[in-house]
């Protein structure tokens, strides 16, 4: 896994060095006329739905929704660049004769602050602050009696500064950070007790009582690296390509951890769009599960690359 992860860190450099200027050959050169607040809201529901009757290949009536909204704040001087967004989403998918599941879940908040000293250059001082968790309890379906994660179990916080490169920093930008603090938070007792994603377990004795709890927070530090771009491929098709590489200084220096995602957007009309979506994570401190000999227990797998795809249509707000 860390050869893999390895060739996709030297692809990313490679990426950011080849980003042509063609990606901005549509807009003019930037111009500043002074201090500037831009504020951006979209709210977005994509709906899928099958209905089957007297259908004799078969299938079962199925319906699912993704609801998403997203907000942004940006300011923008002859020095400072300071951009804050939030993202919200929940999906559900629910079939004939079975319980209604949870498809996505995400609670997303960034702050990026940048300081250019010189109209000259495209570098900034730049420091960065991400929080991420989910809102409800997430369940290794069928099993809904146990949950796996839940809201804060886990959450996840990122806070560090360094430098970032961005020739037009809201479309384009490459940031290195040498000190950055990962927290992973697990405030699920039971969760926390299992040492589920990361946190130390808690301590047991040989009658199954416990000594020690289980600690709710895990700390690291080390080594951030982000590249981010936009870019409209045709007439009405735009992609947001964002990747994330972090590792720890002191637990398995080397180790990677990635987050990798790219986003298609399909322009119908004014209210009515398409979507298409890839996102792809890896954590060494997210370990998975296999069934164990006795029935009903588990056994750790250790960890592996996850991979989630979207593609949905339905309609969008901007307000």
């Amino acid at each position: 896994m860390k050869n893999v992860l390895f060739a996709l860190t030297c692809l990313f450099f490679q990426s950011l060095i080849a980003q042509p200027d063609s990606l901005f050959l549509k807009s003019k050169k930037a111009k500043y006329d002074g201090p500037e607040w831009t504020q951006k809201n979209k709210a977005s529901i994509d709906i899928s739905q099958v209905s089957f009757t007297n259908w004799n290949s078969g299938g079962t009536n199925s319906i699912s929704g993704l609801l998403g909204v997203e907000s942004s704040a940006n300011y923008k001087d002859k020095y400072f660049n300071w951009r804050n967004n939030v993202s919200v989403r929940y999906g559900i998918n629910k079939q004939e004769a079975r319980e209604t599941r949870k498809t996505d879940d995400l609670f997303e908040l960034n702050s990026d602050f940048g300081y250019n000293p010189s109209n000259s250059s495209n570098w900034f001082y730049s420091a960065k602050f991400n929080f991420r968790t989910q809102l409800t309890n997430g369940y290794n379906y069928p099993d809904t009696d146990n949950p796996i994660s839940r809201f804060m179990a886990p959450g996840y916080l990122f806070f560090g500064g360094g430098m970032e490169y961005g020739k037009r920093i809201e479309r384009l930008a490459f940031y290195f950070s040498p000190l950055t603090l990962k927290a992973t938070f697990v405030l699920d007792e039971e969760l926390a007790n299992a040492g589920s994603f990361g946190v130390t377990p808690a301590v047991f004795d040989d009658e199954g009582n416990l000594i020690t709890e289980g600690e709710r927070l895990r700390e690291e530090l080390g080594i951030l690296m982000t590249n981010s771009y936009e870019m409209e491929v045709l007439e009405n098709i735009n992609m947001k390509h964002r990747v994330s590489l972090y590792t720890d200084y002191i637990n398995n220096f080397g180790n990677v951890d990635l987050d990798w995602r790219i986003d298609f957007d399909f322009k119908v009309n004014n209210f009515v769009r398409a979507s298409l979506g890839s996102h792809i994570r890896y954590d060494d401190d997210v370990k998975t599960q296999k069934p164990a000999e006795v029935e009903g227990e588990f056994d750790e797998a250790g960890a592996k690359l996850q991979w989630k795809q979207f593609l949905g249509v339905g309609f969008a707000v901007d307000f």
